[in-house]
């Protein structure tokens, strides 16, 4: 793998192990961080495939811009794009005042991420 897709799926594994921790904290959990954390953990899965096939990507937090560049080597990918655009709601909207996430939102957050984490990582040949 190269070196700098390596450095993307270690930052998105931080994001994993977050917001994860995030969902079994009892006291006090941050829902609104587990979505956000959901949410980079793809991108930065996204960014590790687009880099291993050396398609450039530009400055962008955006999943399904990120899933028009991507299925063009990845076409299996597009059938995410729904849950791609719900997920993608939580790289800022629950970061500020006015929208926050419950429980169930941020589980349905991190299912989404943890699929799209096992799909990249078979992609990536790398282990579940």
């Amino acid at each position: 793998m190269k070196p700098l897709a390596r450095e993307w799926v270690e930052k998105a594994e931080g994001d994993f192990a977050t917001a994860s921790r995030e969902m079994r904290a009892r006291l006090s959990p941050n829902y609104d961080a587990a979505c956000f954390h959901a949410q980079q953990c793809v991108e930065k899965y996204f960014k590790a495939l687009l880099q291993e096939a050396a398609i450039p990507f530009g400055k962008t937090h955006h999943l399904v811009s990120l899933l028009e560049i991507l299925v063009r080597s990845e076409p299996s990918l597009e059938m995410h794009r729904p849950q791609l655009q719900s997920l993608n709601a939580y790289s800022v909207s629950v970061r500020y005042p006015g929208e926050s996430a419950d429980r169930a939102l941020a589980r349905e957050a991190l299912r989404i991420a943890k699929t799209l984490r096992g799909q990249c990582r078979q992609k990536l040949r790398l282990d579940p």
